[in-house]
């Protein structure tokens, strides 16, 4: 009798190929009326838990302590380097204007090209009309004692409000440092994004969940091979089947996560030892409900909500954060 079972393996993530830039890519921001900085970055530190007052109204435990598994992610202060002005086409965003910060880190010259003077000042920046004002910010890992690294990550982030208010707020920041209380609040719905762990060269069994033949069925050697890469017809092997390569290395996005705590001192959350791999957080931190893409020490980007869940919540209550050892698990 013919057995029917489900293809193994999704095809939403296909091509699976290695992800070209370690600082992931937003394509969409959502609308905001709040005149802030519509995304922030860090570097994840390690996982703990924490227990808390559940606050969704629709849960059979509200009101009740319940424990809730949360991911560190140490973010220290990001500057603006730069302002970008954008108009809509109909073929997209374009940029009218660019405008770059003087005095800019020394490490940012390894990272980037830095244009050696403005094309615009910014008394004439104030004057242009556009659709969308964007700030080029970089990251300052060398405050970190857990990354081994001094080159900044550069990224674009979109300034919210009218484009008015966008303007000003970004030419006040020009410059200076942003930190992360100043863009998200305790209880904020964000998504994330990051470069997941890569894997290497990979094949069928591993990569897309394909069964092992027996004996009946393969010969000595193709026990890990696929039963057979498709019809007579077409004369090609078709995309859907499951074939060896890249594992891991891609760019992923979890939606709706939780702001559970935002602070400054990140020895209050550190694990006795500090955590593995990581070492001791030192600069501000944020503490996000449920698991993150990517291994220790990987980039974190965090990005309001573009379809924030409709579930109520109270206001966030710790009670306690955990800080026993880490190591050995």
């Amino acid at each position: 009798m013919k057995t029917h079972r489900p293809k193994r393996g999704s095809l939403a993530f296909s091509p699976r190929k290695r992800a070209e830039r370690i600082v992931p890519r937003i394509r969409s921001w959502p609308e905001c009326n709040e005149v802030r900085l519509q995304g922030f970055a860090g570097y994840k530190a390690g996982m703990t838990h924490v227990v808390m007052i559940d606050d969704r109204k629709n849960s059979k435990t509200y009101g009740e302590e319940i424990v809730v598994p949360a991911t560190v992610i140490e973010t220290p202060p990001m500057k603006i380097a730069g302002i970008r002005v954008y108009e809509e086409t109909d073929y997209g965003l374009r940029i009218i204007e660019e405008v770059w910060s003087s005095g800019l880190d020394p490490y940012l010259d390894r990272r980037l090209k830095i244009p050696k003077k403005n094309s615009l000042n910014l008394e004439a920046l104030k004057t242009l009309e556009g659709d969308e004002v964007r700030v080029i910010t970089y990251t300052q890992p060398y405050l970190l004692t857990g990354v081994p690294k001094k080159v900044p990550d550069v990224m674009e982030q979109k300034v919210g409000g009218d484009f008015r208010s966008a303007l000003e707020y970004a030419i006040s920041k020009l410059g200076k440092e942003v930190r992360i209380s100043e863009v998200f609040k305790e209880g904020a719905i964000v998504d994330v994004s990051a470069i997941t762990k890569g894997k290497g060269f990979q094949g069928v069994v591993k990569r897309w969940g394909v069964i092992t033949l027996d004996a009946k069925h393969a010969r000595s050697s193709k026990h890990r091979r696929v039963g057979t890469l498709g019809p007579w017809t077409p004369h090609r092997v078709r995309w859907t089947v499951p074939m060896y390569g890249q594992m891991g290395f891609h760019q992923r996005l979890e939606f709706n996560k939780r702001i559970l705590k935002i602070g400054t001192n990140g020895e209050e959350i550190t694990p006795k030892g500090g955590f593995p791999h990581y070492g001791v957080v030192r600069s501000d931190y944020v503490l996000i409900a449920g698991s993150v893409p990517g291994p220790v020490k990987r980039l974190v980007r965090i990005r309001d909500a573009i379809r924030p869940p409709k579930a109520e919540f109270t206001g966030v209550n710790l009670v306690y954060v955990s800080t026993s050892s880490k190591q050995g698990k």
